[in-house]
């Protein structure tokens, strides 16, 4: 019994320091904590890069989508300026062909073939003519008025009576509004 005794209290003496705190049992909560704090702040920081990440992919993108735009309205906007340019020439054409209406002649066969080419050139590239009749509503976003008359019937008025000037579309975009002449 007395054996017993002295081998308990040996290893109470031996547990005492380890359970109080010892060194070893404090240095490796230590090294947890320590091993947790830097695992917390490398989850932020992957957090934070995939962020970074996201959002520079998605800007990109936009960056992308937007140049290919800018690169489309910069060729159309070059088409559309030599359009303008030559919308007069058509003017021309069509102000002549009223003037040899009533010739039959054979040297015009020339002439007409060179108009009806111009306008399926035109066409294809989407060039429309706007068509406007006498009577319909004046619209501010199609037509520009260019005068006002009296109205030769009540059912005009604020309607249009004449067409001076044809308007254009451009992918149904107006390049030049048509020039009209209002009811009032």
């Amino acid at each position: 019994m007395e054996n017993t005794i002295k081998q308990e209290e040996e290893l109470n003496k031996n547990e005492g320091p380890a359970s109080e705190g010892s060194p070893q049992v404090s240095q490796e909560a230590e090294k947890t904590s320590v091993q947790q704090d830097e695992l917390v702040k490398v989850q932020a920081e992957l957090a934070e890069f995939k962020d970074k990440y996201l959002r520079l992919y998605s800007e990109f993108e936009n960056f992308r989508r937007r140049t290919a735009k800018e690169k489309i309205e910069m060729i159309q906007g070059a088409n559309e300026n030599l359009i303008k340019s030559i919308l007069p020439v058509i003017d021309d054409f069509e102000r002549a062909e009223k003037a040899i209406q009533d010739t039959t002649s054979k040297d015009l066969a020339g002439y007409v073939l060179i108009y009806n080419k111009f306008k399926k050139i035109l066409e294809q590239y989407s060039v429309k003519t706007m068509d406007i009749q006498t009577g319909s509503d004046f619209s501010a976003d199609l037509h520009e008025a260019i005068t006002q008359i009296p109205a030769p019937e009540e059912k005009l008025k604020g309607k249009i009576i004449d067409v001076v000037e044809k308007g254009y579309l451009l992918n149904d975009k107006v390049i030049r509004f048509a020039k009209v002449v209002v009811g009032s």
